[in-house]
């Protein structure tokens, strides 16, 4: 217990640190290489729940950059990671192979041994889950290794609730350059307008059109119209950092009209984009062109939007049970706009496959890389 006391000062410090990272992800992560450490653990992971009792984030420490491109998916919370979200107990197995409530590893996934699960949590709330495997020197982790991790836990729950609130005062302040904005376009803009409409009126009026009175008025429209475009791409790039991935997907699919007769299903994660505005609205005018093709092209009555993000790769999947076609077909390639999507892929490193045939429906399956 003393040499717990004397770790105390270490875990505040090492805590508070890793709390001072610009984004939550950065934080998790900063957590579970702190907890590595400490106890010595060759592994460390730190997973934060979603409402679907599945997980949002799953952030390492431990594991090299081609093991993590080896493996095949990020665990979904099932076998003993999902025992400690749901019964939020801690959890200290010297063989994790031998648990009964073990779901396995996925294919691709380094081989552990030993688990030291700790739920991080304030009161009634669960804010993630701290898992630790196989301390370097082989022992099976101790009494004092648990008290440890929970002592890191109680503060990592701190930690993580103040990013939270961090996210959710960025959210605020993008409401108010929202209102700033309406305020400065009905102000000044619209205003500006009224002003140029009634020149325009006045001149016509009088039949004097050679006064330059036109081509001033004509020229105080094109600049109010730069002034409109101007605030709408300023918003437009704080809207787009602030959105998560399924938000997006759902405006997108709002924009579109789908039709009553088509239903759309939107598989994606509540997450910030892994990449830049610029590139995120790329790939976001891809899955508009693809859905797009599904509405004016497949008679589909069922179409499924799928998103993954891997530890290498993030994945779309467009996938319709419309009419299909033949992929063979230069014209179709053509036709169905398939070559503008190409470009866009291509552009980011990335690749695409399509998966059709003529009565078959159709799988777009489009993986750009992290």
């Amino acid at each position: 217990m003393n040499s717990v006391l004397g770790h105390l000062k270490e875990i505040v410090s090492a805590v508070t640190t890793a709390a001072e990272a610009g984004t939550l992800e950065q934080v998790l992560e900063n957590i579970a290489e702190v907890s590595r450490k400490l106890v010595g653990a060759r592994y460390a992971a730190l997973g934060v729940p979603d409402s679907d009792g599945s997980l949002r984030y799953f952030k390492t420490a431990g594991i090299t950059p081609e093991e993590a491109q080896n493996i095949d998916h990020l665990p979904t919370g099932k076998g003993l990671l999902g025992v400690i979200m749901r019964e939020r107990k801690t959890l200290r197995i010297e063989r994790m192979q031998d648990d009964e409530r073990a779901a396995g590893f996925c294919e691709g996934h380094p081989m552990m041994t030993s688990l030291l699960g700790v739920p991080i949590q304030a009161g009634e709330r669960l804010f993630g889950m701290l898992y630790l495997c196989d301390r370097i020197d082989r022992e099976p982790f101790s009494e004092e290794d648990q008290i440890l991790i929970e002592a890191v836990a109680g503060y990592a729950a701190l930690a993580i609730a103040g990013s939270h609130l961090r996210e959710q005062q960025k959210r605020l302040t993008l409401l108010e350059e929202r209102e700033r904005i309406s305020m400065e376009l009905h102000d000044g803009v619209i205003q500006s307008l009224y002003a140029i409409g009634m020149s325009l009126e006045m001149a016509h009026n009088s039949g004097n059109s050679r006064d330059g009175v036109y081509a001033k008025a004509v020229n105080g429209l094109n600049a109010v119209i730069e002034d409109i475009r101007r605030y709408i791409m300023n918003l437009n790039a704080i809207d787009q950092r602030q959105r998560t991935i399924h938000e997006c997907l759902q405006e997108m699919t709002m924009r579109l009209h789908i039709p009553s007769s088509l239903s759309v299903t939107i598989d994606a994660p509540d997450d910030y984009p892994p990449f830049t505005g610029i590139a995120f609205e790329a790939i976001c005018q891809i899955i508009h062109e693809a859905v797009s093709n599904v509405i004016r092209h497949s008679a589909a009555t069922r179409l499924e939007i799928s998103v993954q993000e891997k530890l290498k790769d993030f994945r779309i999947i467009i996938a319709d049970d419309g009419k299909g076609f033949d992929f063979s077909s230069a014209d179709n390639h053509k036709g169905l706009g398939l070559h503008n999507i190409q470009q866009r892929v291509s552009a980011y490193g990335g690749q695409i496959d399509v998966d059709t045939a003529p009565g078959q429906g159709t799988r777009l399956t489009v993986t750009l890389p992290l």
